[in-house]
């Protein structure tokens, strides 16, 4: 790993104390890395991925072999528990496969093969095109639910702060809730932080605040069911056991592929539905956490009729059938298609 830090710096023409600037470090910091005397943060080798152009995955690698190294190196046993690790993590990657059918493996190796494109072009990004596509996103999340401001007026209604003649207060709300939700999103990341009870009310909060004050950021106290749809969620009494086996789930399966752990957590939230409104915001906004938390793009679902059909129909299949392929490969689709367009901005 030093070697691969120091020749990425110097093809980079970087002085030792330029990258440590950029890292808001001290430049001995650097020379330790360099010289294997010290292994950086997860957070700084993101970072110098960044500013090195460097693969994160090729530094992740060597990173992560350097830790087991310089862990394991003082044991004499060493070398067996590399050989149990090397069993659990065969039988891991079993199951880990069993989930994502070969159809979707398929979608996932070609959307990191995007992503592998566009780590190297993020020097080329800049905050107008993240703006813009959020915004795109808000106005098709707020569309998919019923609200019927037009992607200007969304963009007059969060940006410009104007009121829109003819429009309720509410949907004027709901885009700016909208906002609101997505920069908490990227605060947690900046913070790497873990999805918990608390960011999953906090996102809720903000989607309902000023609109349902009294539910917003809470779970349900009453039974509901969805209008159109075969599926019930669980009474409101079971909410405490369901949410408990929903993050259960996430801490156990929380390293499988991103996508697949953003599409897995957004259909089991929405399946609960424990919120009286805004389930499936909140959802789409957790889904989108996993993925901007993983170096991916904004995936915005579409508000148009078919394209709501569309979701609708993998989700119920979801619900009813237990059969998850349908709403995987459509998130899996709608990240691949949105990733790709994000590429093309940036050529």
């Amino acid at each position: 790993m030093k070697n691969l830090l120091k020749k990425a710096r110097l093809e980079k023409a970087l002085k030792v104390k330029e990258l440590a600037a950029l890292l808001q470090v001290d430049q001995s910091m650097i020379s330790r890395f360099e010289s294997g005397k010290r292994i950086p943060t997860e957070a700084q080798l993101h970072l110098l991925a960044k500013y090195l152009d460097l693969p994160i995955n090729d530094l992740l690698v060597a990173w992560l072999k350097e830790r087991v190294i310089s862990e394991l190196k003082p044991y004499p046993v060493a070398m067996d528990v590399i050989s149990m690790v090397q069993e659990e993590m065969a039988k891991y990657n079993v199951a880990k496969k069993r989930i994502i059918s070969k159809r979707i493996r398929l979608i996932l190796d070609e959307i990191d093969s995007c992503k592998a494109q566009l780590d190297n072009k993020r020097k080329y990004d800049s905050y107008r095109i993240k703006e813009a596509l959020e915004l795109e996103y808000i106005y098709d999340s707020n569309r998919i639910e019923g609200n019927t401001l037009t992607l200007r007026e969304t963009d007059l209604v969060v940006n410009k702060g104007l009121t829109i003649s003819g429009k309720s207060m509410q949907e004027h709300l709901e885009a700016i809730n909208h906002k609101e939700a997505i920069t908490y999103i990227h605060f947690l990341i900046d913070k790497n932080a873990f999805i918990t009870e608390r960011e999953v009310l906090s996102i809720h909060n903000l989607i309902l605040r000023g609109i349902n004050s009294a539910e917003a950021g809470k779970y349900r106290n009453a039974n509901v069911m969805i209008q159109g749809s075969k599926h019930t969620p669980p009474s409101y009494l079971e909410l405490r056991n369901e949410m408990d086996l929903f993050f259960s789930w996430y801490e156990k399966y929380k390293d499988i592929h991103p996508v697949v752990l953003a599409a897995e957590l957004h259909e089991r939230l929405v399946t609960i539905h424990p919120f009286i409104d805004g389930n499936g915001r909140t959802s789409r906004l957790l889904m989108n956490l996993v993925l901007l938390k993983n170096g991916y793009v904004i995936a915005n679902l579409k508000g148009d009729y078919e394209a709501r059909m569309n979701y609708y129909n993998a989700l119920e299949e979801a619900q009813v059938n237990e059969n998850k392929d349908d709403f995987i490969e459509l998130i899996a689709l709608t990240e691949l298609e949105c990733i790709k367009r994000y590429l093309s901005i940036l050529q």
